[in-house]
């Protein structure tokens, strides 16, 4: 199993359960340190490594009319703040190839989209910036085929490489969590992820936007640290029915120190132990 470094926090077999959240998309500065700070704090009294995420661009939103971020420039500006004065990681996911260097030159952590996984040049222009990378498995994909996927980043020698386990489609308008998922990735050699709060969604459920399930967040979290995953991703806001993205799957910032507890006992003794 490849360890992933991010900054000084190690990712893998026989390193902590490690913590990636923010809001789904930066909404604004002020916001944005609210959110980090409070993580960051409740991440260090639990000693869980964290690494603080937020969109500077949603390019896949449901309505041409939704919001979608500050964009690229002002969005690194704010991470790189964030990065700065808090001293915590950054992670921000990117939607064309060309991004990826000035993402890079300012993150720690990029992200290839659920979406984007499967796209060649979007893989090799992460991989040429030698930052690590997590990589969403489409929710189109059997996990096996996330082979691909490494296979393509890897080519050029870059192994910082993490796989993300974020539902797959069920039907119309409905995500799926197999657990299986996370096994078979994990058999690939690299750390796996699971994002929480995106496999609570209810894609394009409310029409002219994405509709959710918050109220399950907590079991598939517990559900995949019992199976073995080296990370939980969560997006997390103060008020999450206010949120510009993501309303309905964000988790309230106030009760993310109950997931956390009950995910770190369940690490202790559960699939990466087992």
């Amino acid at each position: 199993m490849h360890t992933v470094t991010i900054d000084t926090i190690h990712i893998g077999q026989g390193h902590p359960l490690a913590l990636i959240a923010g809001p789904c998309v930066l909404e604004n500065r002020d916001l944005a340190f609210r959110i980090a700070e409070s993580v960051y704090r409740l991440a260090a009294d639990l000693g869980m490594p964290y690494i603080f995420k937020g969109s500077f661009d949603k390019a896949n939103r449901t309505s041409l009319s939704s919001f979608r971020g500050p964009g690229l420039d002002a969005g690194l500006e704010i991470l790189a703040a964030v990065k700065r004065e808090l001293g915590a990681p950054v992670c921000t996911d990117f939607h064309l190839p060309e991004q990826a260097a000035a993402v890079a030159e300012v993150v720690d952590l990029l992200q290839v989209p659920a979406f984007l996984c499967r796209q060649t040049d979007m893989l090799i222009a992460a991989a040429e910036t030698g930052k690590p990378t997590s990589v969403k498995k489409g929710q189109f994909l059997a996990p096996w085929d996330m082979k691909n996927v490494v296979d393509k980043f890897t080519a050029g020698g870059n192994h910082q490489l993490m796989l993300v386990e974020r539902g797959a489609a069920f039907g119309y308008n409905n995500l799926i969590v197999d657990m299986r998922s996370i096994a078979v990735m994990r058999e690939l050699g690299y750390p796996v992820i699971f994002d929480a709060t995106h496999s609570a969604q209810l894609p394009g459920g409310a029409g002219a936007a994405t509709a959710g399930q918050r109220e399950f967040i907590p079991a598939l979290a517990r559900g995949a640290v019992g199976v073995g995953v080296d990370a939980l991703f969560m997006e997390v806001h103060p008020e999450p029915e206010k949120g510009l993205s993501d309303a309905t799957t964000m988790w309230p910032l106030d009760r993310l120190h109950e997931v956390l507890m009950s995910a770190q006992r369940i690490d202790a003794v559960g699939g990466r132990a087992g």
